[in-house]
């Protein structure tokens, strides 16, 4: 599902009317009828509930005040409350206006003193309400009045549904510099806004709903930009079948070099939730000190001894045993526990410039490399997947300065460097060097735990194995991650969330997509 921003959704909005032929009433009536119709959902019967709509000069104020018409309709006793004098309310929320009026029904203005009071009073009479106070337009800090009218909806207990977008929240970035409306229900138009799939917009937005309000499919294919939310509809779309003649040959082979003396767990995580993930064969190569104890400790995935100094980390001469290996892979993961000892970055610049197939760096991968320009030597499709700091450093800029900025910073290293971003944190970020980015929404915080990160790059690794193409193979392999995760944690809590409980459900989130 592509994601906008306020403009791109305007300018959608605008060539349906304009090529198209479809009215901004017909889009206006379209999108209030969606909004009563998840007020029916959250209420059940809403004969003879009350419903009390917030509303705004713009057409996010018309929005509303079809939703009321429709809600009235339906038996519900409603309430306008209007925070701007009516007489600024124009166009086709103009139109709204006159209708509900003409239907005998009442505007409260609460933009008085006592505007408050009147607030109050009503609310406690109040079944659900409505916000269409401010829309995508918005940008900064609502004023005070507006202000102390959110912190009294907000601390009614009153369930709230936003229209379009909560009141207080910035639709581009998802940042709230002031009171904002808490929603438990968003229903937005047309296609999600940015700044209701991002941190900390998300946390303000409940549930999600994306209301159809007939903008043609192709204008969204030929006129929205390639920026998706992630969905379980979209891995299904991509995910490879699995044909009942199949054999383990065909599922690809990934060959993952990880691991040092004290870190066997993070190779043991990452060559698991490869076979987790649905490879067919899958290699655990680590320094040949601690091959004995990998031979114990993975039953399912195969291993192989490299040369190390003795100290339980690769030397340099690993390589060619490590390319040598690598003519039976598809992939090549590199990167979890294997160190930043010196002999190991030595090494995997001198690997990363030989290797032919496709690669995921992870964790010691990404600390070796001393800035992302070495990236561009590399002649092999690459997958990074840094956590914050690690982007911050590649970047040289500051780690407030990646999270204030997620998806531009994600995209300007993918194009920079030519290779797939999928920077972890919430709302993990996937960028590809076509321009094309992808925002993930599964995951939880009981996520952030030690090897997490490695099950992620097995995950990866396993999907470009099975024949996806590797920005693709990112975003199936963050969504299905952080979906695991939300399976554990709703089984076992967040609290004491542990990596191999994220392994051991990667089969059944597959299995939910897939089903």
């Amino acid at each position: 599902m592509r994601i906008v921003t306020a403009g791109e959704m305007k300018a959608l909005d605008m060539a349906a009317m304009k090529e198209y032929g479809i009215a901004g009433l017909v889009l206006m009536e379209n999108a209030g009828r969606q909004v009563a119709e998840v007020v029916r959902q959250v209420l059940g019967e809403v004969r003879d509930r009350v419903v009390t709509v917030f509303i705004g000069k713009g057409n996010n104020g018309g929005d509303g005040l079809v939703a009321a018409r429709h809600l009235l309709n339906l038996g519900a006793e409603v309430k306008v409350l209007a925070l701007d004098d009516v007489k600024n309310i124009t166009g086709d929320a103009a139109v709204n206006l006159a209708i509900w009026q003409k239907m005998g029904q009442k505007i409260y203005s609460v933009q008085h003193g006592d505007g408050i009071n009147i607030v109050r009073l009503i609310l406690m009479n109040t079944d659900l309400i409505v916000d269409a106070i401010y829309g995508t337009g918005f940008r900064g800090k609502v004023n005070e009045k507006v202000g102390r009218i959110i912190e009294v909806l907000n601390g009614s207990g009153k369930p709230i549904i936003a229209v379009d977008i909560p009141t207080g929240l910035e639709a581009d970035s998802g940042r709230v510099k002031g009171p904002c409306i808490q929603a438990v229900r968003t229903v937005t138009f047309g296609l999600p806004k940015l700044g209701l799939i991002l941190e900390p917009g998300v946390d303000y937005t409940g549930k999600l709903h994306i209301a159809d309000i007939s903008i043609p499919a192709h204008l969204v294919e030929k006129s929205a930009p390639h920026r998706y939310l992630i969905t379980a509809e979209l891995v299904r779309e991509w995910l490879p079948p699995r044909p009942s003649g199949a054999h383990k040959g065909n599922f690809g082979r990934v060959l993952v070099v990880a691991g040092s003396r004290g870190m066997t767990g993070a190779a043991c995580l990452a060559g698991d939730s490869a076979l987790r993930t649905g490879a067919g064969l899958v290699t655990v190569a680590v320094p040949e000190t601690l091959h004995d104890i990998m031979e114990v400790k993975l039953t399912e995935v195969m291993t192989v001894p490299l040369p190390d100094t003795g100290a339980g980390v690769l030397s340099e001469e690993a390589g060619q045993v490590i390319l040598t290996n690598l003519g039976k892979a598809d992939v090549l993961a590199v990167g979890p526990g294997l160190s930043t000892a010196p002999e190991v970055v030595a090494l995997l610049k001198e690997l990363l410039s030989s290797v032919r197939v496709p690669c995921v760096l992870d964790a010691d991968a990404l600390n070796a490399i001393e800035g992302g320009e070495i990236l561009k030597e590399v002649r092999t499709p690459v997958v990074i997947s840094p956590h914050p700091g690690e982007m911050a450093r590649l970047m040289g800029i500051s780690v407030r300065e990646v999270q204030e900025d997620r998806l531009e910073v994600a995209a300007r290293a993918a194009t920079a460097w030519n290779v797939v971003v999928l920077l972890k944190g919430a709302r993990t970020v996937v960028a590809a060097p076509s321009g094309a980015i992808y925002i993930n929404p599964t995951g939880n915080p009981g996520m952030a735990t030690g090897g997490s990160g490695d099950v992620l790059t097995g995950t990866v690794a396993s999907l470009i194995a099975q024949g996806l193409e590797p920005s693709r193979a990112a975003a199936a392999g963050a969504y299905i991650h952080g979906l695991a995760g939300d399976l554990a944690a709703g089984e076992k809590g967040m609290a004491g969330l542990v990596a191999g409980d994220i392994l051991s459900a990667l089969p059944a989130a597959i299995h939910k997509i897939i089903s």
